[in-house]
């Protein structure tokens, strides 16, 4: 992409994170179900008309580069909703802070991911070979996701990094609404909502880890990562409020997460075998994984998982009902 396309795109990514800040200075209710809907409608429409707009006026295959990536990454960003449910819950956050919170936690978050994406764009460019690291990562992830089983408070711990913060900060005890900072006994302190926009944040980065080398996995364009991530984190707020409940019921995203990044580490690892000239494996032929492939595998597996997911949860609550009346 020109200088200017560049320019361009980080000025209206600016604009709709400070319009998004004006909505939330001027909400004076928690989040509900209905601003939340409007809200995730807005940012995949977003996200649907950057796509069109990539189809009609750029060459090639950035638009269904963009399309494989946003839905990657959205689909892995899921998976941080059930860390801000426990954060939200183990530090107690009022409900009218919570918007705030993320808001706050996932723009600090998007600046540290670009870094991120320009370091990984910057290491390919210099050499072919990060492409077996980054798929070798994402293959070690898959098993390791699969074998971790359903998100529970485990996942989320206080870090080194939180504990040294609370050390020297002046934080107050208590929440003061969505206020960051409060007066107690005429000294100015900080609230413990500083602290819960830190672990968001982290959090936030610590998944990058598995998500970024994914997307490169589908796209080598730094442009196409780089708004594929900021779509997919600007729509992830209201994807909270919207799904919290519906999380518990999604038991099987860990096994369809881990698929897609198995499937991705292992296109990754095809490629750098074909950069090297290495077309065949004794007789077997390695193929070449289009980004169309790319996009029906990811997008069948998340359809498979949610639909064996909500299966199994209605079976067990209809098995929990059927128990319940039999002993009453």
């Amino acid at each position: 992409m020109s200088p200017a396309v560049w320019v361009f795109t980080i000025i209206g990514l600016l604009a709709i994170v400070a319009f998004d800040l004006i909505v939330i200075a001027r909400r004076n209710h928690t989040v509900t179900i209905k601003d939340a809907t409007r809200w995730v409608l807005f940012y995949v429409g977003l996200a649907a008309l950057f796509a069109v707009g990539l189809f009609v006026f750029s060459p090639g295959q950035t638009g269904g580069e963009f399309v494989a990536g946003y839905i990657t990454e959205y689909s892995l960003s899921v998976d941080n909703l059930f860390v801000f449910v426990i954060i939200m819950a183990r530090f107690a956050v009022p409900s009218l802070a919570q918007d705030k919170v993320l808001y706050i936690g996932i723009v600090v978050s998007m600046l540290l991911r670009a870094i991120f994406i320009l370091a990984g764009a910057a290491a390919i460019s210099a050499a072919s070979w990060v492409f077996y690291i980054f798929g070798a990562f994402l293959v070690y992830t898959a098993i390791r996701l699969a074998l971790e089983g359903e998100n529970d408070e485990a996942d989320f711990q206080e870090n080194a990094i939180l504990r040294g913060l609370r050390r020297i900060l002046p934080l107050s005890h208590d929440y003061d609404g969505s206020n960051l900072t409060t007066r107690v006994d005429g000294r100015r302190m900080l609230t413990p909502l500083v602290i819960v926009i830190s672990a968001i944040g982290m959090a936030n980065v610590i998944f990058a880890l598995d998500s970024i080398p994914a997307i490169f996995g589908l796209t080598q364009d730094a442009y196409i990562v780089l708004t594929a991530n900021a779509f997919a984190l600007m729509g992830l707020r209201q994807l909270y409020f919207l799904i919290g409940g519906l999380l518990e019921r999604i038991i099987y995203l860990n096994v369809g997460l881990s698929v897609i990044l198995a499937f991705i580490g292992v296109k990754l690892i095809v490629e750098a075998l074909h950069g090297s000239h290495i077309d065949d494996i004794g007789a077997i032929h390695l193929p070449h994984i289009g980004i169309l492939t790319s996009l029906g595998f990811i997008a069948g597996t998340l359809f498979v998982t949610t639909v064996a997911s909500l299966i199994k949860s209605s079976y067990d609550r209809r098995r929990v009902e059927v128990k319940v009346r039999i002993d009453d």
